[in-house]
């Protein structure tokens, strides 16, 4: 249980730091990348045994490793992108709602049994996480930007139905760390090209202030993912029920934190998924 709440808490950490880059006005996609050349080298440091980097081409996590790089960053500037054309609200609800898919594969791949109670609870989950999360007005009023959230719920599916997978069959617990660092290196290696293409377009300046953001988003994006493969290693409860807590109190979580922090004010919406999330997490953890 440790490793949600912990895994959760990052999570959090993460919302107020990009939070502050529209603030100061840090560039998102430098910062991005600077996060995740910064989580690399964190998770080389804390992994505590010897490897050559040949090697790693070698290990069964491999390639699944390169996919999730490419995963990471592609879905976060999909978000970002929905953010734009369609709404905070639309982006944080198409993300959060893709808990679904890793659900659905856990009852698929792994046999994992969803009886009565935790069926409501991953329903009431996830009307929790549209109340909770829809703070705008408006939708999405054209057509053709449906595409956009669309991804995006497929793209963050996509995300923790492979790190379950992968958790499960390929990656032991000891190369978590080294795990982790190479996902990272590969979305930064992705993320630099981008960044040289605006760059050669005349389109991008590097800022000092964006690189320092990235170092500071860099380290709670590290342990944000550590602790969640740690949290699906531990199996204290199945996936099903790991990724309908993680989400829905993540959701719940980083909207205290703007209420808080930020002064954002809660709505009777935002107040019933609230109370709709906490019955959720009672009903799958019975």
């Amino acid at each position: 249980m440790i490793y949600i709440v912990l895994s959760v808490l990052f999570n959090a950490v993460l919302f107020v730091i990009l939070k502050l880059f529209s603030r100061f006005n840090i560039n998102t996609l430098q910062a991005l990348v600077v996060n995740y050349f910064t989580a690399f080298v964190i998770g080389l440091v804390l992994y505590d045994q010897s490897f050559n980097l040949s090697e790693i081409v070698q290990k069964p996590w491999y390639p699944g490793s390169f996919m999730l790089g490419f995963l990471f960053i592609s879905v976060f500037y999909v978000t970002a992108v929905t953010s734009q054309r369609n709404g905070l609200s639309v982006a944080s609800v198409a993300s959060k709602m893709s808990v679904i898919i890793p659900i659905s594969f856990g009852v698929w791949l792994f046999g994992e049994e969803l009886g009565i109670a935790k069926i409501l609870g991953v329903i009431l989950a996830l009307i929790a996480v549209y109340f909770t999360a829809k703070k705008e007005e408006g939708a999405v009023t054209d057509s053709k930007n449906l595409i956009f959230p669309i991804l995006v719920f497929f793209g963050a599916g996509a995300i923790d139905t492979s790190l379950k997978v992968l958790q499960n069959d390929y990656l032991p617990t000891e190369e978590i760390s080294l795990f982790s660092s190479h996902t990272f290196l590969m979305a930064f290696t992705i993320g630099v090209f981008l960044i040289g293409i605006a760059i050669i377009k005349n389109k991008m300046k590097i800022t000092g202030k964006s690189i320092l953001g990235g170092i500071v988003l860099g380290i709670p994006n590290y342990f944000s993912l550590y602790f969640l493969i740690k949290m699906l290693d531990s199996e204290v409860f199945e996936s099903s029920t790991i990724f309908t807590i993680h989400n829905v109190a993540i959701v719940m979580v980083s909207t205290l934190v703007g209420i808080v922090f930020f002064k954002e004010k809660i709505s009777f919406r935002n107040g019933i998924g609230i109370a709709l999330a906490l019955t959720a997490i009672f009903l799958v953890t019975s």
